[in-house]
């Protein structure tokens, strides 16, 4: 199943503007806000979703930076297969499974680049 969607969008602000209008009707809002600072990565990160779940991400990179698809894992096993096998069938490391603490306390994940430079990411938040 898929955890969560990222896309690069030129603006950041004018983007966050305008999903917090168009998605409001469908119950969906800001959920999470991760700044670069925080985050060490080249943007700020805003995470639209429900029920605390954020779902939907935009970061800035007009475009330069490739789309972002994660797949959810049940467990951490799970993630570091996943990345070893990613690595084995020709993706570039992204990041290796960790905790990512800026995103919540059990947010286990592990990122690769594929053969078309999608990001790639497999995470499982629970303690499994």
């Amino acid at each position: 199943m898929i955890d969560h969607l990222g896309i690069s969008v030129s603006s950041h602000a004018a983007a966050r503007a305008f999903y917090l209008a168009a998605l409001a009707p469908l119950g969906i809002g800001v959920v999470m806000e991760v700044s670069k600072a925080k985050s060490g990565a080249a943007s700020d990160h805003t995470g639209f979703g429900d029920n605390g779940k954020p779902y939907f991400w935009l970061s800035e990179g007009g475009g330069e930076r490739p789309s972002h698809l994660a797949f959810t894992a049940k467990t951490r096993a799970q993630v570091d297969a996943f990345y070893a096998a990613a690595l084995k069938a020709g993706a570039k490391d992204n990041g290796k499974p960790g905790i990512r603490a800026h995103y919540h306390a059990g947010y286990y994940g592990a990122f690769v680049i594929d053969p078309n430079g999608i990001n790639l990411e497999a995470v499982c938040h629970s303690a499994g």
